[in-house]
């Protein structure tokens, strides 16, 4: 639905606008923020709300910024919009995602608020990703003045269900968010608030520039350095109330669920369709009024209003039904529903053996069927996290089932509601010394399109809880259950369920060093357990429209452009998959910056030889104002062989067009089980 843009003169209250203000920390840091508060705030305290994250308000983060904090400044909350260390106009310098100093920061920025005279002394805490992350991270530490947080696209487990591993398995996505915070965080302060020093700075800065891939690479299995930061460790440390948000189409879905059983006080969830964009600005459609839905959590938490949020059932998920696959689908076919529990009461594990290309309802004699994937095997699952709503969904998986060993159900007679966590119960036996499991659950459509609804990975030499690794015995059967991505979903009648296994699947993950085969052995042992839903217990829901401020102040001066192509070059020998989006170029009209980024990304395998794998990954970000003007280039480069990850990485500042400086990275780390 449209998202109604409500004009100042229309929202409940004015707001004034503080550009920049500095906060000093304990060790002499100043952090910037941005702060916006609504005309009552002059004469008596508001609760105060708390945006913070690494992405530059003046630029990064501005468009997403002018729609969201006025709009909630105006209904009576202080907003403040505050960038980490080491970015934007903020002083010091970032050595890492998650770090101690990142939430020992943020417990010095909250009290900071709650001491302003324009706070009353309760504050919350709100963001996507980086700032759902630590909004549960800085919950856990149970700061006396946080009174409530609304987390967005956030885990609570950094190891299985963030961009590094998945199932164990090293996600393309590691390489590419470490690229990419390279380059957003090689920006300069910008000289208009930071006056002459900026030119000082941004070469600390960019001398301290980490290369986070090395230490990423360098944790495959969960250990301490993934612990922290992972509240699912101890769901009791977070006593705050939680509204936690997801996406079916994020990679950040399964958090939910974990976290509205998991977490001991007052806890909500809401799942949508949507990718990693917050919900009344999502694709795809519908968006729900989802500011409206942090001010009914905040105001009964921060401002004691009578109306009880937790009233609302305890999850609101968008129950998909069936539609064709794109790679930058607009609308999603369905319907909101409210459950008190998940999976819903009326949930029933419906078992499927699989046995010669068919799922069966009863056990199958006892065969053996082996997959052999391809090294490409994987080019129509999209991003693993579509993050901007680039042409990055899941296309139509034929393709990619021909590489795999398939599984199909009879059409079925009347829909088929699946909520909840599939699971699959495998006795298998790898050619190699390590493997991965990879599990599509797939609907296939009656003219044999095949969507991808859900799916699991697996890296079979990790032991249960990823703590410890193993090489494989290629003579012994691995008794093993992987659960894939939880999902609310109806099959129409006439369709088919399939369930789809390879062993690679690129670009997502990067490839293992061999090539070789997973044999599965049919039989009473081997089956897909779908959760399936009869319809009881639910209620339907539903959401105001989508509202927010007007849109920022800007004149573009370059369109933005997203184009994904894949290629199977087969003289060369290769399929390469090459990403590039032009963010364009603009003028932001407040400030008169002049903004603008670039990335391009090329993914190349050879289908029969894993180890040809390679990576690159470029970004250029651009800024300027009158005569002044500054621009940085970023590189990375990967590849593997059979014992090691070889990293080339190169960064480039220039000042107007002469090079002010300069950096190169050549790193390799040792591949364990990896």
């Amino acid at each position: 639905m449209p998202r109604n843009v409500v004009a100042p003169e229309d929202l409940p209250s004015k707001v004034r606008e503080i550009e920049n203000v500095w906060i000093e920390l304990s060790d002499g840091v100043r952090l910037a923020a941005r702060v916006w508060l609504p005309e009552e705030a002059e004469t008596e305290a508001v609760p105060a709300l708390l945006e913070y994250i690494p992405y530059r308000p003046r630029d990064g983060t501005a468009a997403r910024d002018a729609e969201n904090q006025p709009y909630l400044a105006a209904h009576g909350y202080a907003c403040v919009r505050v960038d980490m260390r080491g970015n934007g106009e903020s002083g010091g310098l970032m050595e890492d995602e998650y770090l101690p100093q990142e939430q020992d920061d943020a417990l010095e920025v909250i009290e900071w608020i709650a001491r302003q005279l324009w706070c009353s002394g309760a504050v919350g805490m709100w963001g996507k990703s980086w700032g759902g992350f630590n909004a549960l991270q800085v919950a856990a530490r149970r700061p006396p003045a946080l009174k409530a947080i609304v987390t967005v696209y956030s885990t609570d487990d950094r190891y299985a269900d963030d961009i590094h591993y998945k199932g164990g398995a090293l996600l393309m996505e590691n390489l590419g968010w470490a690229s990419t915070m390279l380059a957003y965080s090689s920006r300069p302060p910008d000289p208009a608030l930071v006056g002459d020093r900026w030119r000082e700075r941004w070469l600390k800065r960019l001398k301290a520039m980490p290369l986070l891939v090395e230490k990423w690479l360098e944790h495959p299995l969960r250990d301490d350095y993934w612990r922290h930061g992972s509240v699912g460790v101890n769901y009791a440390d977070i006593e705050v109330p939680v509204l936690a948000v997801g996406g079916w189409r994020d990679a950040y879905s399964n958090a939910v669920p974990r976290l509205v059983i998991g977490l001991p006080g007052a806890v909500r969830g809401i799942v949508g369709p949507w990718i990693h964009l917050y919900p009344h600005q999502a694709l795809p459609e519908p968006s729900i009024g989802f500011l409206q839905e942090c001010l009914r959590w905040w105001d009964h938490w921060l401002k004691d209003a009578p109306e009880d949020p937790l009233a609302a059932p305890l999850m609101r998920v968008y129950l998909e039904t069936d539609c064709r696959p794109g790679a930058r689908l607009t609308e999603q076919p369905g319907r909101w529903i409210g459950v008190d529990a998940w999976p819903p009461a009326g949930t029933r594990d419906q078992t499927w053996y699989l046995t010669h290309h068919k799922l069966a309802t009863t056990a199958p004699t006892a065969a053996t069927l082996r997959v052999c994937s391809p090294a490409d095997t994987g080019t129509a699952s999209g991003e693993f996290c579509s993050l901007w709503g680039g042409p990055d969904l899941p296309t139509d998986q034929r393709e990619d089932d021909g590489r795999s060993l398939c599984f199909d159900s009879p059409a079925l007679d009347e829909p088929l509601s699946v909520t909840g966590a599939p699971r699959l119960d495998l006795s298998i036996t790898s050619a190699t010394a390590s493997a991965y499991l990879i599990a599509r659950l797939c609907d296939v459509h009656p003219d044999g399109t095949s969507a991808r609804v859900s799916y699991g990975v697996l890296n079979l030499c990790h032991t249960d809880d990823h703590t410890a690794g193993r090489a494989l015995d290629p003579d012994k059967p691995l008794r093993v259950t992987l659960q894939l991505d939880d999902l609310a979903y109806t099959f129409g009648a006439g369709h088919r369920v399939r369930l789809a296994i390879s062993n690679a699947y690129w670009p997502m993950l990067w490839p293992l060093p061999a090539a070789g085969s997973l044999s599965l052995a049919t039989g009473k042992d081997c089956y897909l357990r779908l959760p399936v839903w009869d319809g009881t217990g639910a209620r339907e829901i539903d959401f105001p429209p989508a509202e927010s401020a007007p849109p920022w102040e800007v004149e573009e001066l370059r369109p933005v452009s997203l184009e994904r192509t894949v290629v199977q070059d087969h003289a060369a020998g290769h399929t390469r998959v090459e990403i590039t989006e032009d963010f364009g170029q603009h003028r932001i009209a407040p400030h008169g910056l002049v903004a603008g980024e670039r990335v391009r990304e090329v993914y190349t395998v050879d289908p029969n030889d894993p180890l040809t794998a390679r990576a690159e990954i470029d970004w250029t970000e651009e800024l300027s104002r009158n005569d002044w003007s500054v621009r940085t280039h970023t590189r990375t480069l990967m590849r593997g062989d059979a014992e090691h990850f070889h990293i080339e990485a190169k960064l480039e500042a220039f000042e107007g067009e002469e090079l002010a400086y300069e950096h190169k990275w050549q790193r390799k780390v040792k591949r364990v089980w990896n």
